[in-house]
C-alpha cells in the first residue's frame, strides 16, 4: 500500500525533514513559535488532544466540553482515525510507548 500523500511535493519534503531534524522538546518549541501562528498552533495541540481522548472513547459531549472542540473538528478527527493514514495511530502509540500520556 503506497501511503504517498497527493500534496507531497519538494516544500512539503522540507518541512518533514526540518520536524525529524528536531532534537528536543526547546528545539520543538522553538521551531513551532517560528513556524505557527498561536492559534495554528493550539488548532493542532486541540486536534491531538481530541484523538488522544477519541482513542479512550470518550463521548463527544466530554471530548468537546473539555477541549472546546467543535463536533465537526472531533468528527474530522475520528474520521482520520478510523480512515486515514493511520498518523495519529502512530504518534499516540509512540507516545503511549514512551510513557508520554497516559489513556
Amino acid at each position: 500500500m503506497n501511503n504517498t500523500p497527493n500534496w507531497k511535493d519538494e516544500n512539503t519534503d522540507l518541512l518533514v525533514k526540518s520536524l525529524l531534524s528536531l532534537n528536543n522538546e526547546d528545539d520543538a518549541y522553538r521551531f513551532l513559535e517560528d513556524l505557527c501562528t498561536i492559534s495554528e498552533i493550539k488548532a493542532m495541540a486541540q486536534r491531538i488532544q481530541v484523538a488522544h481522548m477519541l482513542t479512550a472513547d470518550t463521548t463527544y459531549n466530554v471530548i468537546a466540553g473539555n477541549t472546546g472542540a467543535s463536533t465537526a473538528t472531533i468528527s474530522r478527527v475520528k474520521r482520520c482515525l478510523n480512515y486515514g493514514a493511520d498518523g495519529y495511530k502512530r504518534v499516540l502509540g509512540n507516545l503511549d510507548k514512551e510513557n508520554n500520556y497516559e489513556k
